[in-house]
């Protein structure tokens, strides 16, 4: 029986994730889902989530679990949201993502989101967050100047997240020829990994068994 559950969608591939951890995984949460877990749950993974589609999980169904002692664990969308409310709480905010939130270098929830198949979960767009990376590497390398990346940016925010793509920035700025499409960061992805890493020390007596070492917005 699973101790550990995840709430997982187009961040990372469920065949990614069980690679990396033995878990129980579950489709991006929603408000109540947290209410329906067993009580042999003992650490929990929240990834994505829905916001616009049905009730984003709120903050006060989280504090219960941790009040309980369940190990809360969030990165990359939904989970990095939270983690950013709720680490001086006990949840354990994991990856570069969170530390944006947390840290108020990031402040719209909409950086995070992405429109996505909900039978197989394929992205469909690109999230912003995962653009903001790609721009400050181009910048990092020389590639593009700072006043020109957060143009590109102010640009990209007035755009409805289902719009947003590298392509666009391409588009944006053809100075960078295909660097955006050929150097796409996936820093989401990234967090996901780190999250799933977190928790294979939190479960207790955890044994790597299998591990090799609709829905809208996310």
């Amino acid at each position: 029986m699973h101790e550990a559950a995840v709430f997982l969608g187009p961040t990372l591939s469920a065949a990614t994730a069980r690679s990396l951890l033995d878990a129980r995984y579950l489709p991006p949460i929603r408000r109540g889902d947290l209410a329906n877990l067993g009580p042999e749950i003992r650490c929990v993974g929240i990834v994505d989530g829905e916001f616009y589609q049905s009730l984003a999980v709120s903050p006060k169904e989280i504090l219960p679990l941790l009040e309980r002692g369940v190990s809360v664990f969030g990165s990359s969308s939904m989970g990095a949201l939270r983690a950013a409310e709720l680490w001086p709480y006990g949840m354990v905010g994991v990856g570069r993502i969170f530390e944006a939130y947390r840290d108020g270098v990031v402040d719209a929830d909409d950086e995070v989101a992405v429109i996505y198949d909900p039978k197989t979960f394929r992205p469909l767009s690109d999230p912003l967050i995962n653009i903001r990376f790609a721009l400050e590497e181009a910048v990092q390398r020389g590639r593009l100047s700072e006043r020109r990346a957060g143009e590109a940016l102010a640009q990209l925010r007035a755009i409805y997240f289902p719009g947003r793509s590298f392509r666009l920035v391409s588009e944006l700025c053809p100075e960078l020829g295909g660097f955006p499409e050929q150097n796409r960061p996936d820093q989401k992805g990234e967090d996901a990994r780190l999250l799933l890493h977190a928790m294979r020390a939190a479960v207790p007596g955890y044994s790597p068994a299998a591990a090799g070492g609709g829905a809208f917005f996310t």
